[in-house]
């Protein structure tokens, strides 16, 4: 069994910062690709970040620059740090990791981030 579990949404202003966190243990000693993607209300659950376990990253583009993604190894623990948080980067952010060959990618329930103007 594998639990991903994030941690850190919240309610901010619009220009302010969040700090999200996801942890993924269980069965699984080590994990290839961490990411986070994001669900607004009546859309589709969108790329955020991704990040390898070499720490090659990748952004979608409407991120780049604002929000940064990382990851420790040792604790199989991923961060997103959001800055200059805009209202339409309100939805459910989801973590998931890649449990690598032969095994699945792991999602958590998902954590809300609320930016108001």
């Amino acid at each position: 069994q594998v639990q991903v579990v994030e941690s850190g949404g919240g309610l901010v202003q619009a220009g302010g910062s969040l700090r999200l966190s996801c942890a993924a243990s269980g069965s699984i000693f080590s994990f290839n690709a961490m990411g986070w993607y994001r669900q607004a209300p009546g859309k589709q659950r969108e790329l955020v970040a991704t990040i390898t376990s070499g720490g090659r990253t990748n952004y979608a583009d409407s991120m780049k620059g604002r929000f940064t993604i990382s990851r420790d190894n040792a604790k199989n623990t991923v961060y997103l740090q959001m800055n200059s948080l805009k209202p339409e980067d309100t939805a459910v952010y989801y973590c998931n990791a890649d449990g690598g060959p032969g095994y699945p990618v792991y999602w958590g329930q998902g954590t809300q981030v609320t930016v108001s103007s």
